[in-house]
């Protein structure tokens, strides 16, 4: 076979996303022109061969300016820099970005490949965080794509454009944006480079504002994009690490914690190992869960090792191995940071738990009220379960269990719709906590059976135990099952009738009772026994 025939072979395979064929090509063939080039670059660039990908590109453009057509060379500029964008050479990315806008100039075009060159403004003022700059300029990407009828050009402006509305409070805008962007993808009108860091894009902004129904539709749709494309390393990693999030979230560690290995490996192979570091937080992240702390404190300082913040997750780990001050610390200085609202949901939660956890209730008041008011009329599951979850959580920690009981209750019920077992086990026990503050010891004991049966299914085994120690509590102070009885009503607001009534005991019994607690826990009035009683997890 001559090498037209090879060249012919070739053009025929990239249209069959045949990659590792495609890149096959003989490059140094003098047949080639510049349309090859570029197909050599998108090919290397899906293959995960970055400098193949740069010298591909370069050669596109001085071809496609041979053969006097400056527009084709404006497109190979585009892809040239956003190659180098991403490997971290911005200086010289920005440099293709002006010989691109200078080809542009001198012919005087109002053509799509503006729009093009504007998808690369609109990711710099993203990374300079110019907020207002990005949302302006990513709208006129989106009205050159649909002026020029660019399905790739418009794909990208509405999938920029959806996710800058989320970050700016605009949810239902900006997930209607991101429906549109991937209509095109869904029907293949989307060339493969746009088409994956749109799908990757999409699942992230998902995951950010915790709509997890969307980001596991999408990241079906994106791993069977992946698996249909022979020899595809770009983009692969991402698609691993989705997967993983969608099986820790319905509770299949074990294949999560090889999704995040298998990212990580991705990653490393590509050269990009900041997202490598994600993956390994993501891999911290399971295993705290399942008790397997060292081996979480490891994946954790391998993240940062990549240059990956794994917080909010490592602050509970120092929270869950008594180093509260550390957890502390963070999520002090984490809330401190410059955030979108969207992005402190992700961050409030686990700071809510902390300083509950170490009796910093106050302060934890004022994040609730914040992120209520950031989930307020957003149409997302998740996230109003986090809400009510940290809102009862804390009304349990100061004593009011009849307030709580409903905003527990619904978190409880909106994590089992989105089939999220360890949070709805999590929340089951506090609904127990509630039950059993306020006297109904039998419907506590029910919730908290419930509750520890599934989390010793999953294998979460801190959460197991804590939910053990309160379905059969050892108790505190040398106290006896009836004692504790009293001490859980007592802490319950309850009067000396009251109880009486309720446990069917006689007044005098139950002033008995009471005695023998103050004397066993040494205190001296029922505020000090009920803050005995709240410091030891009787309730």
């Amino acid at each position: 076979m001559g090498v037209v025939d090879d060249l012919i072979q070739a053009r025929e395979v990239f249209e069959r996303r045949e990659w590792v064929a495609a890149d096959a090509t003989p490059a140094a063939s003098g047949d080639l022109v510049g349309n090859d080039f570029d197909n050599l670059g998108t090919a290397a660039f899906l293959l995960g061969r970055k400098n193949d990908c740069v010298l591909a590109y370069q050669r596109a453009y001085d071809s496609h300016l041979e053969a006097g057509d400056p527009l084709s060379a404006v497109r190979s500029a585009y892809f040239l820099a956003m190659e180098l964008f991403t490997n971290g050479e911005p200086a010289v990315a920005s440099g293709w970005v002006s010989r691109g806008a200078r080809l542009l100039d001198e012919h005087g075009y109002d053509v799509v490949e503006r729009g093009y060159l504007l998808v690369l403004a609109t990711f710099r003022h993203i990374v300079a965080a110019e907020w207002d700059e990005a949302i302006t300029v990513g709208a006129q990407v989106t009205e050159y794509g649909r002026r020029f009828r660019d399905p790739d050009l418009l794909a990208m402006g509405l999938s920029n454009e959806g996710r800058l509305a989320l970050h700016s409070g605009r949810v239902a805008q900006g997930l209607a944006m991101l429906d549109e962007a991937m209509v095109g993808i869904a029907g293949g009108e989307v060339s493969p480079i746009f088409a994956g860091e749109i799908y990757c894009s999409m699942i992230e902004a998902c995951q950010e504002v915790s709509d997890f129904g969307r980001a596991a539709a999408w990241t079906q749709a994106l791993s069977t994009w992946c698996d249909s494309q022979p020899g595809l390393l770009s983009f692969t990693g991402q698609c691993a690490v989705h997967r993983g999030q969608i099986m820790r979230l319905h509770g299949a560690y074990a294949e999560a914690l090889d999704e995040f290995e298998r990212a990580t490996q991705r990653y490393l192979a590509a050269g990009t190992p900041e997202p490598a570091g994600f993956a390994l937080a993501e891999r911290g992240e399971v295993l705290r869960i399942q008790g397997e702390y060292a081996a979480a404190e490891s994946a954790y300082t391998d993240a940062v090792s990549h240059g990956y913040d794994p917080q909010p997750g490592l602050a509970l780990l120092w929270l869950a191995r008594g180093r509260e001050s550390a957890a502390v610390g963070a999520m002090q200085r984490l809330l401190a940071e410059p955030r979108d609202p969207i992005q402190r949901t992700q961050v409030i939660p686990a700071a809510v738990d902390i300083l509950i956890q170490v009796g910093r209730t106050e302060e934890a008041a004022p994040l609730i009220q914040e992120m209520r008011a950031t989930v307020r009329g957003i149409d997302c599951d998740a996230l109003q379960a986090m809400a009510n979850c940290a809102a009862g959580h804390l009304l349990l920690a100061k004593g009011d269990a009849a307030e709580a009981l409903p905003e527990l209750r619904r978190a409880a019920r909106l994590w089992t719709r989105l089939s999220a077992p360890y949070d709805a086990a999590r929340c089951r026990v506090l609904v127990g906590r509630a039950l059993r503050a306020l006297g109904d010891e039998q419907s506590a004991i029910s919730e908290l059976s419930a509750a520890r049966r599934a989390l010793a299914d999953l294998g979460a085994a801190p959460a197991e135990r804590a939910a053990a120690q309160l379905v059969e509590p050892a108790a505190p102070g040398g106290l006896t099952p009836r004692e504790i009885e009293v001490l859980r009503l007592v802490a319950a607001g309850r009067t000396n009738p009251e109880i009486a009534a309720m446990l069917v005991l006689s007044e005098k019994t139950v002033a008995r009772h009471l005695s023998n607690i103050f004397t066993k826990i040494n205190v001296t009035s029922r505020t000090a026994a009920a803050a005995f009683a709240f410091e030891n997890r009787v309730v």
